[in-house]
């Protein structure tokens, strides 16, 4: 840094005992800096689906086509819509969605119109309360099963943790469906030979 007289320098160590882990500048009035991993993930059918891990600072926009491509691989279709942040709203993705015929939510890039679309704005709002459930996913996962709080130090081991937090919380909503439908099923009562559906 001196023989270059520069103030930063990169991938430098921020954590003797954890030499992977990177400040990420988050810019959020709790922490300016956050330290970790950051994870990019999909839900689906209210299933989470781990997309990108990575210990670097990255933009969340570049993921998405890759993720496009993974929802294609595993389910051996293109989604018909994607309810994402406005940050995947640029100009590639848009393309990209576009050729495959995937409607990408938020709204047109530019300057707005004055004209105002009432079903848009219907669709827009419905979206955005649908694409909660992304932000859901990761306050569940730090309240109920300590996705904020790990403490694992090898670097292997850090991302083995969010992992299996991720997959039990689909274990847990695969579960919660399960209990459901078992107690919402008609049941025979085969007391006094009578038929007894619920």
């Amino acid at each position: 840094m001196y023989r270059a007289n520069s103030h930063r320098t990169d991938h430098r160590i921020v954590s003797i005992s954890q030499p992977n882990v990177r400040p990420i500048v988050r810019g959020k009035a709790k922490a300016n800096v956050e330290f970790g991993s950051k994870v990019a993930i999909s839900v689906v059918n209210g299933y989470a689906l781990v997309e990108k891990l990575d210990w670097d600072s990255y933009n969340e926009g570049i993921t998405l086509q890759e993720s496009v491509e993974n929802y294609h691989s595993r389910f051996g279709i293109y989604p018909e819509a994607i309810l994402a942040d406005k940050i995947y709203r640029n100009w590639d993705n848009l393309a990209y969605c576009k050729s495959l015929g995937i409607r990408l939510s938020g709204p047109k890039l530019g300057r707005p119109s004055k004209e105002k679309d009432k079903v848009q704005e219907r669709l827009a709002k419905q979206d955005a309360s649908e694409r909660n459930t992304v932000e859901g996913k990761f306050g569940e996962g730090k309240r109920r099963y300590g996705l904020g709080l790990i403490r694992a130090r090898l670097q292997e081991a850090s991302e083995t943790v969010v992992a299996i937090q991720f997959l039990i919380l689909n274990l847990e909503r695969k579960l919660r469906i399960l209990f459901w439908q078992f107690f919402n099923t008609p049941y025979v009562c085969l007391e006094d030979r009578k038929l007894s559906v619920k």
